[in-house]
């Protein structure tokens, strides 16, 4: 079913490494990194340390090892995470902060994935011993279930500045980060300055074949290596993965402009078959959903007679698709796939 996939928008994370960024791989020089001794997973942890702003990184398999292993760093069992009700370590990581951190969640509600400062104060606990001891707040920018928002800055600043009076810690699922900053124009480090540890992938919008990075203080990112051991994540000759994140930052980041340029075609396109809607009022990204209840054909349904016909997207829900361009989309697969979605949609 697989090789019928002729338009893949069914995430960021299907690309496949290019030829150059093999040739980065195959040439990477390589060490044992549990033994802190492999010299590209140590230069692809500089650089990343020096983009988002912070003491020092470790690389880690997955975005959701990252997103962990930072809860796990900044909590103790019995506390509460206050995030946005459709966070990703929510809703895609098995229950990952209960099972693996023993915390639990209190929800916001918020607006394409923004929870405000205002919001947060709400639900911080005041300090008895028979409530639970409220410890982080974590925010998702972009944020993947809003379809790609993008988390302003001047709310974030409010929220480190609640979040210091109440002496919490902050998190920051920036997966999709790179998005946001080339969509804004605003540098990485500016939207990382005040989490105390913050999470960036590799293998989404920056085309790696494998790989994430969690960066914060030295302190913390010394806690994060020994709890990425526990979680089975330390890697020996890890410097090819490395090498392809490393080509990645220095050749991908630029781009992504293009991206968010054909899903806003793409939207567009979809926004002017009867009976589709685009969820949200803009496309600020990658991600497009798309809302087809008004055909009262279920999602599943779609992905089926969409794959049928060469086009890959995924369900979001009952009556939900979503959609991610990314570097292996061109223009020119966007007007095939709004085609396809006609033709699929006006039978």
């Amino acid at each position: 079913m697989l090789n019928k996939i002729l338009i893949d928008l069914r995430s960021d994370t299907v690309t496949k490494p290019t030829p150059a960024m093999r040739k980065a791989m195959a040439e990477a020089e390589v060490g044992d990194d549990v033994f802190l001794e492999d010299p590209t997973v140590n230069r692809l942890q500089e650089v990343v340390a020096d983009l988002l702003g912070k003491e020092a990184a470790l690389f880690v398999p997955s975005g959701t090892m990252g997103n962990q292993i930072a809860i796990r760093g900044l909590t103790q069992p019995g506390d509460e995470v206050i995030c946005e009700a459709d966070a990703h370590f929510l809703h895609y990581e098995l229950g990952g902060i209960a099972a693996l951190s023993g915390v639990h969640a209190r929800t916001i509600r918020g607006v394409r994935g923004v929870i405000t400062a205002e919001q947060i104060a709400a639900l911080i606990r005041p300090a008895v011993y028979y409530m639970p001891t409220t410890k982080l707040i974590a925010l998702e920018n972009t944020h993947n279930r809003a379809g790609g928002a993008i988390f302003p800055v001047e709310e974030i600043q409010k929220i480190a500045a609640l979040a210091k009076q109440h002496d919490l810690r902050l998190h920051l699922d920036g997966a999709r980060l790179w998005n946001a900053s080339a969509a804004t124009g605003i540098p990485p480090h500016e939207y990382a300055h005040a989490f105390d540890s913050v999470s960036v992938c590799f293998s989404k919008g920056l085309g790696a074949p494998v790989g994430s990075a969690l960066a914060g203080s030295r302190e913390f990112i010394a806690r994060a290596r020994r709890i990425r051991k526990m979680f089975g994540g330390g890697m020996r000759q890890a410097g090819i993965l490395a090498a392809a994140a490393i080509y990645a930052l220095e050749h991908q980041r630029a781009r992504l402009v293009e991206d968010h340029r054909n899903a806003r075609r793409l939207a567009e396109g979809v926004a002017d078959i009867p009976g589709l809607e685009i969820e949200h009022e803009s496309v600020q990204t990658n991600i497009v959903i798309i809302n087809i209840a008004q055909t009262r054909m279920e999602a599943a349904t779609a992905v089926t007679a969409l794959l049928q016909e060469g086009v890959g997207v995924v369900a979001f829900g009952l009556y939900v698709l979503r959609a991610v361009t990314h570097s292996e989309i061109t223009g020119e697969d966007i007007e095939s796939a709004v085609k396809v979605f006609r033709k699929v949609f006006l039978r």
